[in-house]
Formats: structure tokens, sequence, C-alpha cells
């Protein structure tokens, strides 16, 4: 009875001793600078000001609870371990087109879109690009959360200069700390919510690139055009931290048209209340993946995504938020389909590299998902 009362207690501290090791290596590994850094001093009081904030965080328009009714963290990460999950991932690789950003004619007003929500715009002579991820992971983890094959083509020596970064929200799947870190010295200016900046001067930007914005505001960017920056309805958080940064969508304005830069949100009254206020939109880009019933108050489902750009009085949509990671439970090609068979208005669905003709409403493109396995 000692013997087996000795070998518990060594199990026991064995045991113990492999959690203090492992929390001291996890203590460690948060040190990285992949994690960004918290919001503090001026920044930390001008987040204070905003009216969002409450309680110590942003807050959504409306109630936004992480699960939906019915639902708990512990179910939800059962089934994610047990229950039978198909065709998450393609098996082929995706097709693609290798276009040549480098050598577009200024006077083109294009889009190429490189899966997920990843995308860079050319309008009027100015170029844009909107949570770059470019390291082939969606996640803080290493070998975690790994990009589809042939979806990770682009590498940030594909860009040519940018004169504004758009940043949605400072989740892993939107700031990618390797890309941003690594397309430092091409961005002009970085437009993005209250707080997130942090990460960013962490990463070596300067102050002076730095334009953080609260929902509502007005940007002037200068020969004609300007960033109007709107709610969503999401969270934020890179650590344990959660909630201590803004998450928000922006309205491209340029001398020519109108681009919704719609960023994760679930379905609610402010994409109407968008486009009250500067619709029509021209070319809306909306989140369409990596949804579930159980987060449906932060993720739309396909049918929503309609109502959205129905909202924002949209005259041409491109779903993005797919065909890159699987975050989600659905098939990666899932959203694609579902939104195709129910679309009743122009709608923009490019392979990875494609150009998107941002003046061509008629443009047609093929439903290259129905091609690959």
């Amino acid at each position: 009875m000692k013997k087996l009362l000795r070998i518990a207690i060594r199990s026991l501290k064995i045991a113990l001793l492999l959690v203090l090791l492992l929390t001291i290596t996890a203590l460690i590994y948060m040190r990285h600078p992949l994690f960004g850094e918290k919001p503090s001093g001026k920044r930390l009081e001008l987040i204070k000001q905003s009216p969002h904030y409450k309680d110590g965080q942003f807050q959504n328009i409306h109630h936004t609870p992480s699960l939906s009714e019915g639902y708990s963290m512990g179910g939800v990460l059962y089934d994610f371990l047990f229950k039978k999950r198909v065709r998450l991932r393609p098996v082929d690789s995706l097709p693609s087109v290798k276009t040549d950003l480098l050598s577009l004619r200024p006077g083109q007003d294009m889009l190429v879109w490189f899966g997920h929500s990843s995308y860079f715009i050319q309008a009027s002579g100015k170029r844009f690009l909107a949570d770059p991820v470019f390291s082939g992971s969606a996640s803080p983890l290493p070998g975690g959360t790994k990009a589809f094959k042939g979806a990770d083509i682009y590498t940030v020596d594909d860009f040519p200069k940018i004169d504004y970064l758009f940043i949605s929200h400072d989740h892993y799947d939107h700031l990618d700390y390797k890309t941003i870190v690594a397309l430092r010295t091409k961005v002009g200016k970085v437009i993005c919510g209250l707080g997130v900046g942090a990460h960013l001067e962490r990463w070596g930007y300067a102050s002076d690139q730095i334009i953080e914005t609260d929902w509502w505001q007005d940007i002037d960017l200068g020969d004609g055009f300007i960033a109007h920056t709107a709610p969503t309805r999401h969270f934020s958080g890179r650590s344990f931290s959660r909630n201590n940064t803004l998450w928000q969508s922006y309205v491209l304005q340029t001398p020519d048209m109108k681009i919704y830069i719609g960023g994760d949100s679930g379905y609610d009254t402010h994409f109407a209340e968008i486009g009250n206020k500067f619709g029509p939109i021209d070319f809306a880009i909306l989140e369409n993946g990596q949804y579930d019933v159980a987060w449906k108050y932060i993720h739309m489902q396909p049918e929503e995504v309609l109502q959205a750009a129905k909202d924002l009085k949209a005259k041409r949509l491109l779903p993005v938020h797919s065909s890159k990671f699987t975050l989600g439970n659905h098939p990666w090609d899932e959203p694609l389909r579902r939104l195709k068979k129910i679309a009743d208005m122009p709608l923009a669905t490019p392979m990875i590299g494609q150009l998107v003709d941002l003046r061509d409403d008629q443009q047609t493109f093929e439903s290259w998902w129905t091609t690959v396995n």
C-alpha cells in the first residue's frame, strides 16, 4: 500500500511539474511580438472617450453573445473534437491566376482577391490593401490553420507601394504579424480601429503612419478620396485580452465610386444604416464563410450576406472570408454554392488572383469551385 502511495505521489509531482513547465512556456511564448500590444497611455485615454467603449470593453450596437442561445463552449468544443465534419479542406489545389500587380496601368480600376478577406484595390490612381495575410497561416500557433493548397501564391514582394492599408480588426486571420512587418516599407498609411495602432507600433510602424478611428468618422485621403468608417457586429482580441481594440468596416469613396470594405460581421441593423447614409454602394465586399448557427451573431449565413448587400443598396457583391482557411464547420465550398444559388444581383466570384473590373458590373466569372475536389 505504501508503495502504491509513493507511486501516486511521484506521478502527481511529475504531473504538476509538467503543468508548471507548460505554463512557463506559454507565458514566455505570449511575449512574442505577434500577440501585439495592449493600448496604453494617450491611446488608451482616447479609447475611453469612445461612446462605444463601456465597462472596459468595446461594445456592439446590440447585445452580441459569443455563442447562440442553447450552445455552450463545452458543447462546441466537443463537436469540434468528435463530431464528423466533411470536406473542410479541398483535396485539390485551388485554381488561381498570378496577376502581375507591379505592371498594372495606373488608370485601371480593379480589384484582386487573395482568398479569405485579403484583397488589393486600385482606383483612380491610388492603391489600397485590406486585411493582408500572406504567411500561410491564420493561427498564432506554429503549424496551425494552414492555407489551402494553391491559396497562398502571392507574397509581399509581388506588391507595389500601397497608399493606404485598411485593417478591419485585430484577429489573426485579418491582422497577420509576419505580413504586416514585411509590408512596412511599402505602406504609406494604415487606417484601423481604435487601439489597433498599439500592435502596429510594436511591429515597427511609425505613429504618423497610423490613422486610428472610431465608428462614423470621415478621413480625407486627398484627390477626391474619403474613407468613411462604420460599425460591424463582431469582437476583437489577440491574446487573453478581449474587445480592447475596435472592429469596423469602411466605405471607400473614390472620385467615381463607393466601395464597401466589410471586415467580419454578424447581421444587424448597421447595414441598413450604412446604406441609408452612404448608399448606393457600387461594390460591396462582405464576409461569406466560417459561419455556424452556434456563432450566428458574429458571422453571417449566405442568406444574410445577400440581405446585407441589399441593405447597403449595393449594385454588386464580392463574397469573401472563404477559400483559404478552415475556421468553421461547413464544407469549404458551401459558402459560394449557397450564395450563388440564391443571388439575384451581380455577383463577383473570381479565382484567387483574377482581375475584377470595378467598372464592369456585367463581368462574368466561372463557378471555379465546382471543378475542385
